[in-house]
């Protein structure tokens, strides 16, 4: 099992990974690093059951596990991990997501 899939968002959260802005544009040329913008896109990797009423009703989140979605600038707690020091984890709550991509 993969370090990432054990971590399982509550309630409304939703683990994100932000996309990777690309690093060579389409006729080979290398973009420095400093250069190369942070995306703001993530494709979704794990989504909690949902927020719960005060009666115990839950209400489920409107995202699904490789949803590409619209994030905000700031925000969302980064999640790091050794096996994964590559990549970029955020978990946000449902409602700071700003829009779902089709």
């Amino acid at each position: 099992m993969s370090a990432i899939k054990r971590v399982i968002p509550l309630l409304d959260r939703v683990l994100i990974e932000r996309v990777k802005a690309e690093t060579k544009t389409a006729s080979g040329i290398f973009i420095p690093e400093k250069a190369v913008e942070k995306l703001n896109e993530g494709v979704v990797v794990a989504v909690g059951p949902g927020n719960v009423t005060k009666d115990g009703t839950t209400i489920p989140t409107g995202l699904a596990e490789g949803d590409r979605v619209l994030l905000p600038s700031y925000g969302g707690s980064p999640i790091k991990l050794d096996s994964f020091k590559d990549k970029d984890y955020l978990l946000f709550r449902a409602e700071e997501i700003l829009a779902k991509l089709q």
